[in-house]
């Protein structure tokens, strides 16, 4: 497989053509080198766009969705980020590469290993990444960006608490097979306001079908 050709292929021909038009998304997405992020045995399906399965019942997000997240956010250099979900690193690349810094949280601690390993290789040095169950627990502090990289059936108001004024959070928010994908902005201490973007269907973060735990 001619890795340079496939990996412009998946940018120009699917993430691309998925309406993802910023070329600092499409030009990281040439930058960070997928292969290095999916699972052993899994090399050949890097580039392709579909869902590749990465242990516990889990699945790495397809190159279009992950584009789409990326757009979304409308990361600034000077942005502090929370991602929802490490999995194998490579979104938690990607946000490094927009951002000043990324919180990434999992419950898995293989998942956080072989992430970790892969973010040192590529030398992204500007990552945290914690041992944590969001859906009951967030880390200390406030982001201007959360991204949450699985499902959730109720949209969870602690997402909102957790972003700084001005602050955005990408989530998937229902039940399969049609869920929404939207942008929630938080626009003043107590109240937000949501953008839906499209409709599409990704695996549940564990404890995703939670009764949200918090008042806002």
């Amino acid at each position: 497989m001619n890795r340079d050709f496939a990996r412009q292929q998946m940018v120009q021909q699917q993430v691309r053509a998925w309406d993802v038009l910023d070329l600092n998304i499409l030009d990281v997405l040439m930058q960070v080198p997928r292969e290095q992020f999916v699972p052993s045995g899994f090399e050949s399906l890097a580039f392709a766009d579909t869902d590749i399965p990465i242990g516990h019942g889990q699945l790495m997000m397809t190159p279009t969705l992950e584009g789409r997240v990326l757009q979304a956010l409308a990361l600034q250099k000077s942005d502090d980020v929370l991602e929802i979900g490490t999995g194998t690193g490579f979104l938690t690349a990607c946000l490094a590469r927009l951002s000043n810094s990324v919180t990434s949280v999992d419950l898995y601690e293989d998942f956080l290993q072989s992430a970790s390993a892969n973010l040192e290789t590529i030398g992204a040095n500007n990552v945290e990444i914690l041992s944590m169950d969001a859906m009951r627990q967030l880390p200390d502090g406030q982001f201007d960006a959360i991204a949450v990289t699985g499902s959730i059936q109720n949209f969870d108001p602690r997402f909102v608490a957790a972003l700084k004024p001005g602050g955005r959070v990408f989530v998937i928010v229902g039940t399969a097979p049609v869920m929404d994908a939207r942008v929630v902005y938080r626009t003043g201490d107590n109240n937000w306001r949501t953008d839906s973007l499209f409709e599409t269907e990704v695996a549940p973060l564990v404890n995703g079908t939670l009764a949200p735990q918090f008042s806002f």
